[in-house]
């Protein structure tokens, strides 16, 4: 069974955008009509363009994929999401043993980072 919410998704966040397809196709680097194919849901995009549509507009891939109906992460679940990275696992671990202090710094860390992704 093909889910169809991945093209509807696509093209609506696009059209909402104002976007033609030649642009997001440049921008995560495939040609217009292999867009346009996942889009019609004639072509299925593989994980890491899946990635980058999700990044381009800023949702998550849950939400492309008609796992979610919320394109954005919650706060809490961003910042969740942050805290369990396994990049971040190591220097986490090596933070002071004091948990809330531990939390409050990450959350900290956190902030800044997502207001210089914006």
């Amino acid at each position: 069974m093909q889910n169809n919410k991945l093209p509807m998704r696509l093209k609506k966040l696009r059209e909402s955008r104002g976007y033609m397809q030649k642009y997001v196709a440049d921008k995560i680097g495939v040609k217009s009509n292999t867009l346009s194919g996942y889009e019609n849901g004639t072509r299925s995009p593989d994980p890491d363009i899946i990635i980058a549509l999700a990044d381009f507009y800023d949702v998550t891939t849950d939400y492309l994929l008609g796992n979610s109906d919320t394109p954005q992460l919650s706060n809490q679940e961003e910042f969740e999401r942050f805290k369990n990275n396994p990049d971040l696992e190591r220097w986490y671990k090596e933070l002071p043993e004091n948990d809330e202090e531990d939390l409050e710094a990450l959350r900290a860390m956190w902030e800044i980072i997502k207001n210089n992704k914006k």
